[in-house]
């Protein structure tokens, strides 16, 4: 492998320029900005004290810059990884508490080494069960979810922290008459200002100039007498050097928890990640890589105090539409917090939530994919219902548990297609030897003696049943004094394992003692290796299997008028195995 495959940096460095520089310390600034306040109310989620969620928002993000495939991923604290945390963690320890931040401390690392290790093992492969139907509803939804709990902020109300929508917009409901009216109006003046900005020109960083005019409203018109909420002092100083603990029972205590997070965190990294790149088609999204971009930055974070983090839904929109072009961005955002942490503390006093709540809407809510379900309506029902099964599931039951029914989804519809595979019965177009589908193709030719049967799939144990049940209701609905011979063409199956063969060697056997032939057509050379060491060819015959389907029917038709079969009728070379 190319040492690019281990530093993406490098594929995007050598070729970077001033235009991506400006997008880039857009979004770096804005995203650093909203990192701030977001940080520190993630490590209170998570049972710490806010000065440890921006320890998590330093190294990690510059270690994953450097690593990670993504160029718009924001990582850093995030509210599901938090909850996680402090679940898994708060049953060890009181929160806040030396004890409790040591072990977070050491579940970040033993997050980041579960997935490095799957990184390295090559085992991001388990992504590709997220189809893109499911990662286009999980994200709707989650950008729903995720939206609608800015709406504390926005309208300056105390609505519980809920993962379902239902209940976010209930509390809002019964709290309108104690919306304050100020903080409604500064958080809708930021959203127009983004839209209206990104209208007139995409260029001009508006989240960022949305921050400048809630601070300068509160700060000028002294709006915090009025119950405008604000983010008030951030507490500086850098992180020190912590080492994690490995005693044995520590670690015991904190693997399963550990395991979870590096999992959920990694999906919907993942997921977030896809969805941007779809979007951007210079680069392309490594699974192994992301994975091990991701658990370094865990590792290496767990010494400067940081706890779990991941990429993130909201700054991830928030750096996208900010224009973040490349890695950068990210080590930009990093560097304000440091910058934040020891000397610019004080600028961010007046800062209104509002603001941060219009600029995380804004962001989020670009991540619903309408027309991604428009167009699976029109061009696949079956995805269609997998998009909203996923959207539903996370809408109802949360973004963790519905990731993992998008997930067994997935793997549901996998399971169900591969075993019911397409099959055909093929008929020969007049005035050549190709054979198509009678299904599609109304001019075909048949043969009442013939039957000629496609499988487009891999024949194995979980669909070796339906292929043969499809086949005998093809030979019932002939008439039986006419048929004589079934040919198989096999130039669609790409693999077979010992189930199909033992079957088909059944089924071989079955049809020659009601006196009909069966011959094989087409055979891959990978399957030939495999029906060749299972010794299934020699049950069959060598003499049984053609290079193509006129060659069997050619054969048939000689033996039907009493000739002799041609010897280079049959396929006979030899393979490239031996037979046990």
């Amino acid at each position: 492998m190319k040492i690019k495959d281990y530093l993406p940096i490098l594929e995007w460095l050598p070729a970077y320029d001033k235009r991506n520089f400006t997008g880039d310390l857009s979004a770096g600034l804005t995203v650093g900005v909203m990192l701030i306040p977001q940080g520190m109310a993630y490590a209170m989620i998570a049972g710490l004290p806010p000065i440890y969620g921006l320890y998590a928002s330093t190294l990690p993000l510059v270690i994953y810059a450097l690593l990670g495939t993504s160029r718009q991923l924001a990582v850093g604290p995030v509210a599901m990884v938090s909850l996680l945390t402090a679940a898994g963690v708060g049953t060890l320890a009181v929160g806040g508490t030396e004890t409790y931040i040591l072990l977070t401390i050491t579940l970040a690392f033993l997050v980041g080494l579960i997935q490095f290790l799957l990184g390295a093992f090559r085992l991001g492969f388990l992504v590709n069960f997220l189809s893109h139907p499911v990662i286009s509803g999980f994200t709707s939804a989650a950008a729903l979810i995720i939206g609608l709990s800015q709406l504390k902020h926005l309208l300056g109300v105390d609505i519980a922290r809920s993962h379902h929508i239902h209940e976010i917009i209930w509390q809002a409901i019964e709290q309108f008459g104690e919306i304050n009216w100020m903080t409604f109006s500064i958080g809708l003046g930021g959203i127009l200002l983004i839209k209206g900005v990104k209208r007139f020109n995409k260029s001009i960083p508006g989240p960022l100039l949305a921050v400048v005019f809630g601070i300068a409203v509160v700060w000028g018109g002294g709006l915090v007498e009025q119950g405008v909420k604000i983010v008030g002092a951030v507490p500086g100083g850098l992180p020190s050097f912590a080492m994690p603990s490995f005693q044995l029972a520590t670690v015991q205590d904190l693997l399963p928890i550990a395991l979870a997070i590096a999992l959920v965190s990694f999906m919907e990294s993942i997921a977030v990640a896809k969805a941007i790149q779809a979007k951007h088609k210079d680069y392309k999204i490594v699974a192994n890589q992301e994975l091990i971009a991701l658990g370094l930055a865990n590792i290496g974070g767990s010494f400067l105090q940081s706890y779990p983090v991941t990429g993130g839904f909201s700054r991830t929109a928030v750096n996208d539409q900010s224009g973040a072009k490349t890695g950068l961005a990210a080590m930009i955002s990093a560097g304000l917090i440091v910058l934040t942490l020891l000397f610019l503390t004080p600028l961010f006093y007046y800062l209104p939530k509002a603001i941060l709540a219009s600029v995380i809407m804004v962001a989020v809510f670009g991540l619903i994919d309408f027309k991604e379900a428009q167009h699976l309506w029109r061009s696949d029902r079956g995805d269609f219902w997998m998009l909203i099964i996923t959207f539903l599931a996370t809408l109802a039951l949360g973004i963790e548990q519905g990731i993992g029914i998008g997930v067994l989804l997935s793997l549901a519809m996998i399971i169900f297609r591969t075993s019911r595979p397409h099959m055909a019965e093929l008929g020969r177009v007049p005035g050549t030897s190709f054979y198509r589908n009678v299904d599609r193709f109304e001019t075909v030719e048949t043969r009442a003696d013939l039957l000629i049967v496609r499988l487009d799939a891999q024949l194995y144990f979980a669909n070796v049943d339906f292929f043969r049940e499809r086949l005998e209701e093809w030979i019932q609905a002939r008439p039986a004094e006419q048929l004589k011979g079934i040919v198989l063409n096999a130039e669609s199956i790409n693999r077979i394992d010992s189930s199909a063969m033992h079957a088909l060697a059944d089924l071989a056997d079955d049809l020659r003692s009601v006196g009909l032939k069966v011959v094989f057509t087409g055979v891959k050379g990978p399957v030939r290796d495999a029906m060749t060491k299972g010794l299934l060819m020699d049950k069959i015959g060598f003499h049984n299997f053609y290079m193509s389907v006129q060659a069997a029917i050619d054969s048939f038709s000689r033996e039907a008028n009493g000739q002799k079969s041609i010897e280079h009728d049959a396929f006979v070379l030899q393979t490239n195995v031996e037979t046990p």
